[in-house]
């Protein structure tokens, strides 16, 4: 199925029988799921009372689960300003008034080393040759697939500073997709300068505006430019765990 589109004022086609998945599964009771921010495990607990079972396994008639998880910490998920000001806005309501789909341009970087860091500066922009689009997903280097299971927590994982993401919000980027567990610094004092410059929070909010982190991006997958479905859990947070698809232009 081919979608025709006009952006910048030019006609674009996106495939849309092609579909490139960029979220991490959410897996619980032992098996391997990428974590940061120090928390335990996600469970999927069958439910259990008054003789019933939540597990066909056990002579249940359904299966039938208590899920805990953090959506911030446990894979993919995509948050809106709702997570740094003290009302806690919905991602739900802020997608409400989304499109569904969007240009995206996907590009590799690889962090710089600063002290004892690994920062992602705007300098790493010049060298970037395609247009940057309403969404920009980056896939930092090295890009192992470790990256699907990784436990992120007390590794001080690259972040990115104020003047990139300044450079984004100057080009008019309004979702950015990260394949990290933060765009800030894992012990920053509670700053989170980087989220503060993206959502230009509190002086010029951003409403409508997301941040997806813990996202993957295949190493076959070109840099360039893609038709973006990010699809978020309707859930009244902060955050939701999500589903960002990638369509391929022909």
């Amino acid at each position: 199925m081919i979608c025709q589109f006009t952006w910048n004022g030019e006609v674009h086609q996106a495939d849309l029988s092609q579909a490139i998945d960029l979220s991490l599964v959410l897996a619980g009771n032992g098996k391997a799921n990428p974590s940061a921010w120090y928390v335990n495990d996600p469970t999927m607990v069958p439910v259990r009372g008054e003789g019933f079972v939540g597990a066909v396994a056990e002579g249940g008639s359904v299966n039938f689960r208590d899920i805990t998880f953090n959506p911030h910490g446990h894979g993919t998920h995509t948050e809106c300003l709702g997570h740094i000001t003290k009302d806690i806005h919905s991602v739900d309501a802020c997608f409400r008034n989304l499109p569904s789909l969007m240009p995206c341009a996907v590009m590799t970087l690889t962090p710089q080393e600063l002290g004892d860091d690994h920062v992602l500066d705007a300098d790493l922009l010049d060298n970037v040759s395609s247009p940057l689009g309403e969404a920009v997903a980056i896939r930092t280097t090295p890009n192992g697939n470790d990256k699907r299971t990784r436990a992120w927590s007390n590794t001080n994982p690259p972040y990115f500073t104020v003047a990139f993401i300044d450079r984004l919000v100057q080009s008019g980027v309004k979702h950015l997709l990260v394949d990290l567990p933060s765009v800030d610094r894992e012990v920053d004092g509670g700053l989170l300068e980087a989220h503060h410059a993206f959502w230009r929070v509190p002086d010029k909010p951003r409403h409508g505006c997301t941040i997806t982190e813990f996202i993957h991006v295949p190493d076959e997958v070109q840099d360039g430019l893609y038709l973006l479905n990010l699809q978020v859990a309707p859930m009244d947070n902060d955050a939701a765990i999500s589903r960002p698809v990638l369509h391929p232009l022909v």
